[in-house]
């Protein structure tokens, strides 16, 4: 057991670190934060800010992500803000040369997780706002990343690169890559039973006001109608729902719009259309 005067080892930041070179505006570094903090990012080195640092501008963009904002690191040039990192991509959208492993945004997360749970430090460099990374910087990387993006229109802002890449790294922590942080509501399917009777309901409901017009037409329009409710896989409770609808639509009838319980307050007057055909008086029978 470590005595009391034993010095605590600070906890290393987990997962990659998010490197700009030379960013131009507090605005996207202040939303690069905020991405980062979406995917549980929180090590933000800056290379030579152009308008100095700290900046109120990047606070207010990242949208309470102070956490990043507070511990941002700022340094003279590249190699510096790298020297303690094991593995580093460089993130371009134009094909370099040199013998550099181009990887896509997928698997760039996968190989930076695996690194982080081997203990390396990793990190990902992103360039500058109006012509990304010069030839040079991406010589410093170990590996390249590259987004699938439209050749004709290749360009990405800067935070839209850092939220790509921090999603990609955080999806690849999942045991199941597609798993979402919620989840809609477990139904049972409806059983055929369930289905037979709103085929019935609603059938029964349709003929009673001349829905199956020509009569011999009615068998293929039925058939039609069960093809739409059957491609749709209910769950029981949508059926009680939609059975509800039907109830409630069997109800209704022009001269009562609220249905049969419904009683026109004292002192409203009819329509003059319900006037004209007594509809008021005498609603029409199902």
């Amino acid at each position: 057991m470590p005595s009391a005067n034993a010095p605590v080892e600070a906890t290393p930041p987990t997962g990659p670190v998010i490197i700009l070179v030379e960013p131009q505006l507090g605005e996207n570094i202040g939303m690069v934060a905020r991405a980062m903090a979406n995917f549980g990012l929180t090590e933000l080195r800056l290379v030579n800010p152009r308008d100095g640092w700290p900046s109120e501008k990047a606070r207010a963009a990242a949208s309470k992500a102070d956490h990043v904002i507070d511990a941002v690191r700022v340094f003279g040039d590249l190699p510096s803000a790298i020297a303690d990192l094991n593995f580093i991509f460089a993130t371009t959208a134009r094909e370099r040369d040199g013998f550099k492993p181009v990887r896509g945004p997928v698997e760039a997360g996968r190989a930076l997780r695996a690194r982080c749970e081997a203990g390396q430090r990793t990190g990902i460099f992103f360039g500058r706002e109006r012509f990304g990374l010069n030839n040079d910087e991406v010589g410093l990387a170990d590996e390249i990343v590259t987004f699938p993006v439209d050749p004709g229109f290749a360009s990405l802002n800067i935070a839209q690169a850092v939220l790509l890449m921090s999603y990609e790294w955080m999806k690849s922590g999942f045991g199941d890559e597609t798993r979402t942080n919620f989840r809609g509501p477990d139904m049972e399917p409806a059983t055929k039973e369930e289905l037979l009777g709103l085929f019935d309901h609603l059938e029964e409901a349709l003929e009673a006001r001349g829905y199956f017009r020509p009569p011999e037409k009615k068998a293929k329009m039925v058939d039609n109608l069960r093809s739409v409710l059957t491609r749709a896989g209910f769950a029981g409770a949508e059926l009680r729902v939609l059975r509800g609808v039907v109830t409630s639509l069997d109800r209704f009838t022009r001269g009562s719009p609220r249905g049969a319980a419904y009683t026109r307050p004292s002192g409203l007057a009819a329509s003059p259309s319900q006037r004209s055909t007594g509809a008021a008086e005498e609603p029409d029978g199902d």
